[in-house]
Parts: structure tokens; sequence; C-alpha cells
């Protein structure tokens, strides 16, 4: 999420906002990143209310009018946290691969290594799903900030202000049309049968999450 955020800040400042820069977002420091509401409290009511967390990080404040190219800027910083998400879902996999070819080398290290390989085989699925979570086009996730620039004018206006009732339109999504989550997580799915050609012929006896990779 502090990667995803980051990519947010940074994006702008390339494309000439410097907001979340004099504010102080264009940082790794997770701290800088924490909402009391959407990173602490959300996640517990959703953990205790439907058995999963449900949540997110404080959005990073940008300026569109101040980008150079506002379309070609808007759609960039939109899309920049999923696109890190995806580099970071390729350097987990390749970590993933690389702590088994080194078990396979010092067996004596085998349990600690299958922490790091757990740890690893969630950091490439979280990626994922956030990447892809984010790709759902309804405000105020990211892929919106793209579907409004494929609509006309007035249509685009009228659907940007569903930005004003915050995640609760997702919120309701996902709990009364989760096949439209589905719909949207199918690529992502994809991508993890991808990476189990590459990781499981190194995963070590605990290395693997059964619930997420299909092992149970």
């Amino acid at each position: 999420m502090v990667a995803h955020e980051y990519a947010h800040a940074e994006a702008p400042y390339r494309h000439g906002d410097s907001t979340a820069y004099m504010l102080g977002r264009l940082t790794f420091n997770p701290l800088k990143h924490i909402d009391p509401f959407m990173t602490v409290i959300l996640p517990l009511i959703t953990w205790f209310t439907w058995g999963f967390a449900f949540g997110g990080a404080k959005p990073v404040p940008v300026n569109p009018r101040n980008y150079r190219n506002y379309v070609r800027g808007d759609v960039i910083v939109s899309l920049a946290g999923i696109a890190v998400n995806l580099v970071l879902f390729v350097i987990f996999t390749g970590l993933f691969a690389t702590v088994g070819t080194i078990a396979e080398a010092l067996p004596s290290l085998s349990p600690t290594l299958e922490i790091l390989q757990r740890m690893m085989a969630w950091g490439l699925w979280l990626n994922l799903v956030l990447a892809f979570f984010n790709l759902i086009p309804i405000p105020p996730l990211d892929g919106s900030h793209v579907f409004y620039h494929l609509l006309p004018p007035g249509a685009g206006a009228q659907y940007r202000q569903l930005q004003r009732f915050g995640f609760l339109p997702i919120v309701l999504v996902s709990y009364f049309l989760p096949g439209v989550v589905r719909f949207f997580f199918w690529p992502a799915f994809q991508l993890l049968d991808v990476a189990k050609h590459v990781i499981l012929p190194v995963a070590l006896p605990n290395g693997l999450p059964p619930s997420v990779f299909g092992l149970q």
C-alpha cells in the first residue's frame, strides 16, 4: 500500500503537480500514508463483521489543473499505483524462486527460508489484489479516473459525483454484487496461475499459503 501511494505522489510530481510533495506524501514512510478510519477502523470493522479486512491508505492529494497535459497526466497518475503493484508482483515471484533455489543449496536453513517464502507468496498475491481491485471503475478507485475519461463530458461529470460518497459504492458492490469484483479479479487469477508454474517447482513444504494457492 505504501509503494502504491508513493507512486500516486511521484507521478503527479513528474507531471507538474507538487501538491503531494509539498504535503510530505512523496515518501516511503508508512506513517505519512495512514488514515485513522481507512487504515485502522474500517479493516477492524470488516474483519469482525464480514470475516475479511477491507481498507486503504490516506488518499494522496493532487491538483490535476497543474498537469502539463490534463487527460494524459490524470490517466498516468491513476494507473501509477497499479503499475507499481504489478512490478512488485513480479519482484516477489522472483524472490520466492530465489529463496527456493537457496534452500536447495543450503537445506539447513529451510525452516527460516520457509518463512521467507511464505512472506514472498503473500507479497505477490496481495500486490495482485491491490492492482486489480483498484482497476474496478467505481469511484474512488483508480480505474474510475480512467473510465470517466472514456465517457462523454456530461456523463463523465455526473459519474464523478459518485466520489462524494467515498468508499460506500465499492463496499456495496463488493457485498451485493460480488460477481462484478470477481470479473475484474479474473486477470489476477490468470497471473497467479503463471506465477505458480514458476514457484511451485521450488516451493518449500510450508512456503505457500494453502488457501491462496489452492493447495488445500
